[in-house]
């Protein structure tokens, strides 16, 4: 099958996925009915993917592909850490309050096995936060940042980024932020982080 045919059909059992765990839940989602909204073959779901478990993987990977790609690919030049991390608020923050996001963490709080919240959990924070741990020990080096903890620093950051507004939006008390809203935020936790681990502010 030619690249783009299978990026074509993957997009379109993906987009059934979304659909099915909204309206039946991740315990009452199976294969098969998503290959069925999708029109796909169930055989195809299996070989692509593997299993249930696996696709819900694949669905959190291509959420936060652009955030682990920044991350990444900055990692890898010589951009400055804190162009890095000023460029990463926005896009993490839009990616934690995205609908699919919500809809995959609001699922995850309804499914009674813990395997949807696990599949979140290893492909999403426990793939990202080591990541921007990453360019904070980097700033620190080259002296743009000081702070004892790795851990504590990425904790810190992304509380100031996101603090209660995931939760709230899965539960409904929060409206959806627009980009300006999401913008406003991001700049903000940028510069209380660096104030609160701005070398000057060092002994």
């Amino acid at each position: 099958m030619r690249d783009e045919n299978k990026a074509s059909r993957q997009e379109k059992i993906e987009e059934a996925a979304y659909a099915v765990l909204e309206a039946r839940g991740y315990a009452g989602t199976s294969m098969l009915a998503i290959a069925r909204a999708a029109r796909a073959s169930n055989e195809t779901l299996y070989n692509w993917y593997g299993d249930k478990t696996g696709l819900f993987k694949a669905l959190v990977v291509r959420n936060a592909e652009q955030v682990r790609q920044l991350l990444e690919d900055g990692l890898a030049g010589d951009r400055p850490p804190l162009e890095i991390l000023e460029a990463l608020g926005p896009r993490l923050l839009a990616l934690l309050v995205s609908p699919r996001a919500i809809q995959l963490n609001r699922a995850a709080a309804a499914d009674p096995t813990g395997e949807l919240g696990a599949a979140i959990s290893e492909r999403g924070r426990e793939t990202i936060a080591p990541l921007i741990g990453a360019v904070l020990e980097r700033a620190r080096r080259e002296g743009a940042l000081a702070f004892d903890h790795t851990g504590e620093a990425v904790v810190l950051y992304l509380s100031l980024l996101v603090g209660d507004l995931q939760i709230r939006r899965v539960i409904g008390r929060e409206p959806p932020l627009d980009q300006t809203a999401i913008d406003r935020r991001a700049g903000q936790a940028y510069e209380r982080f660096f104030r609160l681990n701005s070398p000057s502010d060092k002994p």
